[in-house]
This record gives C-alpha cells, structure tokens and sequence, in this order.
C-alpha cells in the first residue's frame, strides 16, 4: 500500500507528537508499505520519513524546489519527485498514494487534508483520509465540520469526509482493513 502522509515539519513541537511520526513510520516500513511525504527535513516529517526507511519502507519524496533552495532536501528517499510549486506537491503525493494519513500539523497539514477532501468531494479521487486526533489535536476541526454541516454548508450525506481516528492503533486497524 503507498500510503501519503502530511504532517508538520517543526522541530520545536512536543516530543509526543514528534514520537507519532517514529511509531507510524515504523509501522508503514515493518508491513512492507510505502512512504509518499514531503521529501523535506523537520519534524514529524523527518520523523516519520526516517522511521519509514530505517524499517524498510520504499521512501517517495515530492519536493518543490523553493523548498529545496532551503536547504531542507531530505537525504532518506528512494526516490524523489520534483514539482514546480506546493499545489502540484499536494496533487502528486494524493495521485501517488492508495490512501491518505494526516498526522497533527499546521497550514500546510490544514491546506494538504482540505486539498484532498474537496478533490474527493468532486471525484477526482476516492482514496480514503484518515486523521490522527491525537490527544484531542483536531477537535476544533471537527467541530467547525459539525458548525458546517449545522448550517448546511455541508450536505447531511456527504459523499467523502476526512475518517478521524483517536490513536495510532486504531489507525492502524483502519489501514489493514484497507487492503
């Protein structure tokens, strides 16, 4: 299974998040999956994309290249994708990927998991998108959804939404009945 992850790139989050992206990473490498992330360094993507490979996960980076001008180039990936820009970023690491996985995050995380369900919504694609709410992480999120489908901005019988998950062992379950 290719399995998309976003997630944050900061270095300076709690080590409990940061130690998500150790666990999932080392999960995805030890089932015999793939890794398609951001193919840059910090964080829980150094993180994940570290664990991932050191398990033996086949690593997919898709990077553009203001990011790596940085100086930000992740040395871990089997193989790296070049985009021009973020959006084609976020179009070819969904196109690349069976399913999608968000890990706690910021605007990036936010613009990548809203990307791929409204591209969902009209049908470009139908690859699931779980959402780890770690510790309550994406509480807020979900109840701005509930504001959202209150009002009707959000149809009652939504054809996609994000599929969020309370810990990694559920969305672990969720990934192996998957396939």
């Amino acid at each position: 299974m290719r399995i998309a992850v976003y997630c944050s790139a900061k270095n300076a989050i709690p080590e409990e998040f940061l130690s998500l992206g150790d666990a999932l990473g080392k999960w995805i490498g030890e089932n015999g999956h793939t890794l398609i992330y951001g193919g840059a360094t910090g964080g829980l993507m150094s993180r994940t994309s570290d664990a991932a490979h050191q398990a033996g996960a086949h690593v997919i980076g898709v990077i553009p290249p203001r990011i790596k001008a940085a100086g930000r180039l992740a040395t871990n990936c089997d193989f790296l994708i070049e985009v021009q820009n973020m959006s084609e970023r976020k179009q070819r690491m969904r196109d690349e990927a069976d399913i999608i996985v968000c890990l706690p995050g910021s605007y990036g995380t936010l613009d990548e998991m809203m990307d791929a369900t409204s591209s969902a919504i009209v049908g470009e694609h139908h690859k699931p998108t779980f959402v780890l709410n770690h510790k309550g992480f994406y509480e807020p999120l979900k109840q701005q959804i509930r504001v959202m489908q209150d009002l009707h901005f959000i149809p009652e019988q939504q054809s996609y939404q994000p599929i969020f998950v309370n810990s990694l062992d559920e969305l672990y379950e969720k990934l192996e009945n998957f396939n």
